[in-house]
């Protein structure tokens, strides 16, 4: 066409029309794109665009009335029906309504009128020349990658809210269990009564739609809770473990001759000048080691009172994390999980959480075919964050109180 009108009929001309007529938002991809998918990007993304589904509704009309399913290309994007083949094709919405939306996707710059001279909409050839008049769909096409960048955004957001409702619906789990648990333990204390109840509210939180700084906040107040639950649980204990004793008891603990002889074979290497292989495979974890790294947000009591296998298989007492690693190097020969996999379940999940799952795998030993494939594809949802041993040994627990 030799010449681009830029007033609509009848209407009044704005700068909407200056910059839009002539020079559409967004750059040409290049390539043809499904209209189709095009339009499952918007619906996406729409409040970034500032349409509504009626509006998106108004355009999945329009787009039917394009010939090919692609966008782009050599084509003409202009498409020319009347008002009454619009509502029709909507149907049968009224004309006053369409007209109405027609207009909000224009002013989000998802179209464009080409009217002719007398604001009728309709296609005319000059040779070979085509000339049409109606809505113009190439702004839709110019945005887009913008489209896409939106669309994509908004995923991400809704992953993070559901990665983070999750999270929270699992805290609150573990609240509740820990208040039953605490309550069997010091039933006189108050702070039960408070986790059941903040369990309990964000129960209820959860069966609306939160928003990512809503679940933030329900976030950090329970992961506090479940704190102040595992020190008053865990705290006087470890506090009398940590002494001196104890850490000579560690290296002393097993009376059994295999681990008599690696003591002293580890002596020998330290005298040497060298550190000689573990026999077991066990990677070298010291208990300055185990207690500098962070602990495990379960209780160590919860462990050991869900998992009362463990007492079967190993005569030594649990009663720190440092026990509880030297019971699973203890228990995970017997189990048939290698030194290799052990060794990658430390360094991906820490010791004390790897001593956990083993420990948990334990006690459905009978149910696991292969323990050491098994825990290493836990190894590696750990070392991808998609890992915490709590639920395992929460769901042992609610196995345990419900026989």
């Amino acid at each position: 066409m030799e010449y681009t009108p830029i007033s609509p009929f009848m209407r009044p001309i704005s700068h909407a029309h200056l910059s839009v007529i002539e020079t559409p938002e967004g750059s040409p991809p290049g390539k043809p794109i499904n209209k189709w998918e095009l339009l499952r990007e918007l619906s996406k993304a729409q409040a970034a665009f500032g349409v509504s589904e009626r509006d998106l509704t108004v355009l999945q009309g329009l787009l039917s009335f394009f010939p090919d399913d692609a966008l782009g290309g050599n084509a003409e994007m202009v498409v020319f029906p009347s008002n009454k083949a619009i509502c029709e094709r909507l149907n049968g919405m009224p004309c006053s309504t369409m007209r109405r939306h027609l207009g909000r996707l224009i002013d989000a710059g998802l179209l464009v009128r080409r009217d002719s001279p007398n604001g009728k909409r309709y296609v005319r050839k000059y040779g070979d020349e085509r000339v049409a008049f109606g809505f113009d769909l190439s702004p839709l096409y110019c945005r887009s990658e913008e489209i896409g960048r939106a669309a994509e955004a908004v995923r991400e957001a809704e992953n993070r809210v559901r990665r983070l409702r999750e999270v929270v619906s699992l805290m609150r789990r573990d609240l509740a269990a820990l208040a039953e648990f605490g309550e069997q333990m010091q039933p006189s204390l108050g702070l039960w009564d408070q986790l059941r109840d903040t369990a309990a509210l964000t129960a209820r939180a959860l069966r609306r739609k939160l928003r990512l700084g809503d679940l933030e906040q329900y976030r950090e107040a329970l992961e506090a809770l479940l704190d102040q639950a595992r020190n008053v649980i865990d705290g006087p204990e470890t506090e009398e473990m940590i002494t001196s004793d104890v850490r000579i008891e560690h290296h002393h603990h097993n009376s059994n001759k295999e681990s008599l002889e690696f003591e002293r074979g580890l002596e020998k290497g330290k005298e040497a000048g060298g550190v000689p292989d573990d026999p077991t495979g066990t990677p070298e974890t010291s208990v300055e080691d185990l207690d500098r790294q962070p602990k495990p947000k379960i209780p160590l009591h919860l462990v050991t009172t869900s998992c009362p296998s463990l007492k079967t298989f190993y005569d030594g007492e649990v009663r720190h994390w440092h026990q509880l690693f030297d019971a699973a190097c203890h228990i995970r020969p017997a189990m048939g999980i290698s030194s290799s996999v052990w060794e990658e379940a430390q360094r991906c999940m820490g010791p004390e959480q790897a001593s956990i799952v083993v420990v948990a795998m334990l006690e459905r030993f009978a149910d696991i075919r292969s323990p050491g494939g098994y825990l290493r594809a836990l190894s590696a949802k750990a070392a991808a964050g998609e890992f915490s041993c709590g639920p395992m040994v929460m769901a042992l627990f609610g196995r345990r109180s419900a026989a």
